[in-house]
């Protein structure tokens, strides 16, 4: 069996992960996800901050806003969801 295992985490290891956080949590085991990142301007190499929101499966609905998370790329599960919430990296205060 632990052979089956690894050959499950191989398959998966390409898929994106990003880091965020939840934004808004009024949808039925759905969350916004805010993802910040910085990249070098191609050019120019200004660094520029981009900012992008996800629409992520919770199915435990565990994540409220203010939350920090982890979120993984999938298959589509509806019109804009095409991401899920790997776990909870930090809980709002």
């Amino acid at each position: 069996m632990p052979e089956q295992e690894q050959a499950v985490t191989a398959e998966r290891s390409h898929r994106k992960v990003r880091e965020g956080l939840v934004v808004s949590d009024k949808m039925v085991s759905t969350v916004v996800v805010l993802v910040r990142e910085q990249k070098p301007h191609p050019l120019y190499k200004k660094v520029v901050r981009h900012t992008t929101r996800f629409k992520a499966h919770d199915a435990t609905g565990d994540c409220h806003v203010g939350d920090r998370v982890r979120i993984v790329e999938t298959r589509p599960i509806s019109r804009e969801k095409r991401w899920y919430v790997e776990r909870i990296l930090e809980k709002a205060k």
